[in-house]
């Protein structure tokens, strides 16, 4: 007697994101979507509460009034109700132009962003023993560094007995410090930390 044995392999379920029931959609397997953060500021027929404290669009208080009256007031002036205290109780609510108010905070957005000063700690490593043909052309990549508005970390490395010449490893940054004295100044004095002794330069 024969007997047949199926060696198939079972299939690993798929897995589909779901599809909006509202109509027909199409199943990515394994994608994940992000959705867009909106604006969440309410505004005009948005604001829910039905009493609001209104500024008119010279900083003035007007008081407490109703949705409706807020609404009206706003129509009349040709700008929008804004929302500015949701949490307030009753909200405040400010009479403006909207549209110009958002494009003036992006604009505060872009030149708080420009004005923020980022740099990079750049890291120069010499030897008590360095030649001053080598050390002249660190200070050439030191001045680099310092013109691109980085800060440079300048490291004298001691091996074995080379550690009694801490002297002329602090010699060394001095003369370092004193020929970059135009566009840097020492941010951290010479320290040592175990075997090495660093000072830090930033841009002048």
């Amino acid at each position: 007697m024969w007997c047949c044995i199926s060696r198939e392999r079972p299939q690993t379920p798929k897995r589909y994101l779901p599809i909006d029931s509202g109509g027909a959609g199409i199943a990515l397997k394994g994608r994940i979507f992000k959705s867009k953060p909106v604006d969440r500021t309410n505004i005009n027929q948005f604001i829910r509460a039905k009493e609001v404290r209104v500024i008119d669009p010279e900083g003035k208080q007007v008081g407490v009034v109703s949705i409706t009256e807020a609404l009206k007031s706003a129509a009349e002036f040709g700008l929008d109700l804004v929302e500015i205290s949701p949490n307030a109780n009753p909200p405040v609510c400010k009479i403006m132009d909207y549209g110009r108010y958002k494009y003036e905070q992006t604009k505060k957005k872009q030149e708080a962003k420009k004005k923020q000063t980022t740099f990079q700690l750049k890291e120069i490593k010499v030897r008590p023993n360095t030649d001053d043909h080598d050390l002249q052309v660190k200070i050439g990549y030191i001045k680099k560094f310092i013109d691109k508005k980085d800060k440079v970390k300048v490291t004298v490395m001691f091996r074995g007995r080379e550690i009694t010449l801490s002297q002329l490893g602090r010699d060394m940054l001095a003369k370092i410090a004193e020929e970059t004295a135009d566009v840097a100044v020492v941010e951290q004095y010479p320290k040592f930390e175990g075997r090495t002794l660093m000072m830090v330069l930033s841009p002048r």
